[in-house]
């Protein structure tokens, strides 16, 4: 493991890290980081920074990997539940175990696969739209504006017309996130605010009265439809209320269970949290690739153009006429796929277990009982062992044979983890990325302001991870949250 101090464990060698990054960067880079400092250590290694957070097990290999995740897969760790006990009041699929996640997991499962997610793109066509109007404006006015306050609000209309037709209850949401702690600030004050239980309490009720009486409201139509194909909406939660109103017995005089409600009430404010802040971030760094680099830009909007024609305005009729065509957009698909590598917008945290190993290529054994054990994509999606030229934007590594050494390796490319516990929105995720690039990629130019705002702060800092300045922060968004410029495009 990192150097270690019996009085301060690896704090002050993470300390020593951290001091030569930006002050603001995520946490995520730590990982990668001890990888360049410490080449000869490995993949798997022990972390102890108590008491800022807890001891922990840092795994980033391919094969270690595989062990926690799909062989075995490990819990997920407790702070989690903690974490989104304020959104989901500790009854979600992300933090659920054993049989009720199972019965959960397969009650959504239906919803989010492909085939159906297929079915919505009208919808997120519709909310694309309005975004690209508020683009437009901005190109008009010439002025300078930090593009995640924007994404964030597409992909939380998205996701919430994908999940229950409508969604009103932004605010409450965004409040309940902006006070959400994982235990580990430094500052006492923040993490023991004694304010921020009654800021969940407050805001809990409001999101559970919406989304309650949504819920009720699509219940009553669908109770009173002959089937759900004639009319009915086809969202994630009309499906599973379809469902459970067909199990058995009449379902004209089914009535809806307290517990069922409940349950399905706080998959959705799970859903709308993470469906949307993860997206957005990563519709961010689109648009900063697509900004960086003019040549990858042009590509893209030639695979556009011989795809979906060369009238802009009619792509979206082309998407909703014919959804499987976003499948025959291989080179935009590789740009979100690189997009992902580079800056990968969650890691995974489980616990560890009595008992259970991590063997690592040498065959040596890591015990994880009382500890963290972190999976950290960054890490292995930066690894020279398993990518060539890993710190460049290569979206050719996603189109060559599988005997080019490009190809990634299996197992090596982690943004929507691995095994029955990875994400269930992996596929809504890269549908809505396509059609926003489908919608945006041609008809605007992007152009980064990081300078501008930089000469005006007239700050002396480090500014920058890897060369780039639009560094990972917080929730995994560009740094300053994209500041840039955007002009519509006359080619």
């Amino acid at each position: 493991m990192p150097p270690w101090n019996p009085l301060v464990g690896h704090l002050y060698f993470c300390y020593k890290i951290q001091s030569e990054l930006p002050k603001d960067a995520h946490p995520g880079y730590l990982p990668d980081m001890i990888r360049r400092k410490l080449p000869q250590l490995g993949p798997v290694y022990y972390l102890d920074i108590w008491p800022f957070g807890p001891q922990m097990l840092v795994v980033a290999s391919t094969n270690a990997l595989y062990q926690i995740t799909q062989k075995h897969s490990l819990p997920k760790y407790h702070a989690m539940k903690q974490f989104l006990k304020p959104i989901s009041e500790g009854l979600d699929i992300v933090t659920m175990e054993g049989d009720l996640w199972k019965t959960w997991r397969g009650i959504f499962n239906p919803g989010f696969s492909a085939a159906h997610l297929m079915t919505l793109t009208s919808s997120i066509t519709d909310e694309t739209h309005r975004f690209c109007k508020i683009l437009q404006e901005y190109s008009q006015n010439h002025t300078v504006f930090k593009m995640k306050n924007f994404t964030d609000n597409l992909t939380m209309d998205i996701i919430g017309k994908v999940v229950l037709t409508s969604n009103p209850l932004v605010d409450g949401l965004r409040m309940q996130v902006r006070w959400l702690t994982f235990g580990a600030e430094v500052n006492p004050f923040m993490r023991y605010n004694p304010i921020r239980p009654l800021i969940h309490w407050y805001n809990t009720r409001r999101m559970n009265k919406y989304v309650s009486r949504a819920i009720e409201s699509r219940f009553s139509v669908l109770q009173q439809m002959d089937s759900l194909s004639h009319g009915g909406g086809k969202s994630i939660v009309d499906l599973v209320l379809a469902a459970y109103l067909y199990e058995d017995g009449d379902r004209k005089t089914r009535v809806l269970d307290n517990e069922f409600r409940n349950f399905t009430m706080n998959q959705v404010k799970l859903f709308l949290f993470s469906g949307h802040d993860t997206t957005s971030s990563t519709v961010c760094y689109l648009f900063y690739v697509l900004a960086s680099q003019p040549a990858l830009r042009a590509r893209i909007r030639a695979e556009h153009n011989s795809i979906l024609g060369s009238s802009v305005s009619e792509a979206a009729d082309f998407i909703q006429s014919n959804p499987f065509l976003l499948n025959q957009l291989p080179f935009t698909s590789a740009v979100i796929k690189e997009t992902l590598r580079l800056y990968p917008a969650v890691s995974s945290t489980r616990a560890g277990q009595p008992g259970f190993f991590v063997t690592d290529n040498q065959g040596r054994h890591y015990p994880t009982d009382g500890f963290l054990v972190w999976a950290n994509p960054q890490a292995i999606h930066r690894d020279p062992r398993y990518w060539q030229h890993p710190d460049d934007f290569i979206p050719e590594r996603w189109l060559v044979s599988s005997d080019d050494p490009l190809h990634p390796i299996k197992g090596a490319w982690r943004p929507f983890e691995h095994g029955p516990r990875n994400c269930i929105g992996q596929e809504l995720a890269m549908i809505e990325m396509k059609i926003i690039l489908i919608l945006t990629a041609r008809r605007f130019n992007f152009k980064l302001a990081y300078e501008e705002m930089d000469s005006v702060r007239k700050t002396r800092r480090i500014d920058t991870v890897y060369g780039e300045r639009g560094y990972q922060i917080e929730r995994a968004q560009p740094s300053d949250d994209l500041p840039c410029r955007v002009s519509e495009s006359i080619d």
